[in-house]
């Protein structure tokens, strides 16, 4: 056992045991390392003036991400290399060619957020030779401009992407084996770590088998992987969290499995590296992981972790029901699988055992003949939390009736829950117009959402319905189906 963690920030090896679990790595950047370019805007992971970038060994290499230091926990930050703004420039003074580009494009105005564009610029370009529009605009949905000076900034990115000086001239690339092997060291001799301050403990499991007996020991623990929900107790609501146990470090929670019958995700699979595998079975998935937050969330969160927190505004959940989904728990004494919909109990509540956590999540392929969808309703299109999010599943027999169809909401109650008696009127009924009027009746079964500062529970109700509507329209491929809906909506 140890008593300290360990990690390279930006050219400096770094071993540290003296911090506390709610300790944010903003906080340790600016306050004791006086690297002052890293800035707290908003301190809940949504404005990205304090992005900066985090490397960590992968199957495939080196991976460099950009993520929210403001929400990102101290002690998650175990065999990884931080790289912040001041890593850029040459020694000499020299700008690197994105803050080159920034300049000449006049990317800065009133220059707060400038540090927090650059460091997110810069994980694009080590990361795509030729990003596309889209690209660019994805990389920097969750840096906000409030001088609205998008545009110079767009032009930046595609100015830089074309300036791909001698590799000794960028720190990464030039130090990149040298990184990997420093990274390799520190994993190779992992060891689980125990540190103490003030009463409140961290602890960073060695392995997957670790964490089992150290949550078996502390069953209360806080169970901390990507910080972009528990790091807003912390910033926002100023909890104490005693013990936390840090767990984004454990390769065996990041794998990906994809089989004829579908994929499996570990619970410790982030959004972005989740994203190419959903997409490419179940496109409509993937769609909607592309709303999830911005880029640094997706880079941090966790699919385990959105399950696990009990949300009933969680983004993947609904998709995840709606697909059949099942659930794999582990404990110290074993494992346990349920369907992911029996997962959630009521509001913060789960059926997750002293000493369980999500290992695994399981989402089978949808049949070659099966129509899926899923939408997100938000009061802005990026980067913001759901009002509400509806997933349907619908396959068709021959005669184009309902063979089966299953539909889940989030928001629209205490926890993410199908539609179980809007499925049974559509299912065996001829998929018409007609069928998905009757069935719209349904909702009020299944449903009584409440009213918040998101929307008020007419407003979902009537948005549900419409969503069914939608998805209808969608699938119902005749013209004269949608000529008699507008008719009668006339």
């Amino acid at each position: 056992m140890n008593s300290a963690i360990r990690f390279i920030l930006n050219g400096e090896d770094v071993t540290l045991g003296d911090f506390s679990p709610t300790d944010t790595l903003l906080d340790h950047l600016r306050l004791t390392r006086r690297l002052t370019g890293t800035k707290e805007g908003c301190a809940e992971g949504d404005c990205g003036a304090c992005t900066v970038l985090v490397g960590r060994l992968t199957e495939t290499g080196l991976r460099y991400e950009g993520v929210n230091a403001c929400i990102r926990l101290l002690g998650s930050m175990h065999g990884t290399h931080i790289v912040t703004i001041e890593h850029l420039a040459a020694s000499d003074g020299t700008l690197h060619p994105v803050q080159q580009a920034m300049v000449d494009c006049h990317g800065s105005q009133c220059g707060f957020c400038t540090p927090g564009f650059v460091m997110s610029l810069y994980g694009l370009w080590l990361s795509n030779e030729n990003p596309s529009r889209a690209e660019i605009e994805s990389a920097l949905q969750g840096n906000l401009c409030r001088c609205t000076g998008y545009e110079p900034i767009v032009k930046a990115a595609e100015q830089v992407a074309k300036a791909r000086p001698s590799s000794l001239f960028d720190p990464l690339e030039r130090d990149r084996t040298e990184i990997m092997a420093k990274l390799w060291s520190i994993r190779s001799a992992m060891e689980t770590v125990v540190i103490e301050k003030d009463g409140a403990r961290s602890i960073i499991p060695a392995s997957l088998e670790a964490f089992a007996e150290a949550l078996a020991d502390e069953p209360q623990a806080t169970i901390v992987a990507g910080a972009t929900d528990v790091g807003l107790w912390v910033t926002k609501q100023m909890r104490r969290l005693d013990p936390v146990i840090f767990i984004n470090h454990l390769p065996e929670l990041q794998t990906i499995t994809v089989e004829q019958s579908g994929i499996t995700i570990g619970a410790g699979v982030s959004y972005s590296e989740a994203h190419g595998f959903l997409e490419a079975v179940i496109p409509a998935f993937g769609a909607l992981i592309d709303r999830i937050g911005g880029q640094q969330v997706r880079n941090a969160g966790t699919i385990g972790g959105n399950i696990a927190n009990g949300s009933p505004i969680g983004d993947t959940p609904p998709p995840l029901i709606a697909l059949g989904s099942q659930l794999t728990l582990r404990s110290h004494s074993g494992r346990r699988t349920m369907p992911l919909e029996s997962y959630f109990l009521d509001y913060g509540k789960q059926d997750r055992m002293a000493g369980e956590f999500v290992e695994k999540i399981s989402v089978p392929r949808p049949p070659e003949n099966a129509h899926f969808a899923v939408y997100k309703i938000s009061k802005r299109r990026d980067e913001d939390i759901s009002a509400l999010c509806g997933a349907f599943n619908l396959t068709l027999d021959m005669d184009g009736h309902v063979d089966n169809i299953r539909i889940a909401f989030g928001g629209m109650a205490a926890t993410p829950k199908r539609a179980v008696h809007v499925e049974q009127a559509l299912i065996g009924k001829p998929w018409r117009w007609e069928t998905i009027a009757a069935a719209g009746e349904a909702f009020d079964q299944d449903y009584q959402p409440l009213t918040d500062w998101r929307a008020s529970a007419q407003y979902r109700s009537l948005t549900a319905r419409n969503l069914l509507t939608r998805f209808f329209l969608e699938t119902a491929g005749a013209p004269a189906q949608l000529q008699r809906f507008e008719m009668e909506e006339v």
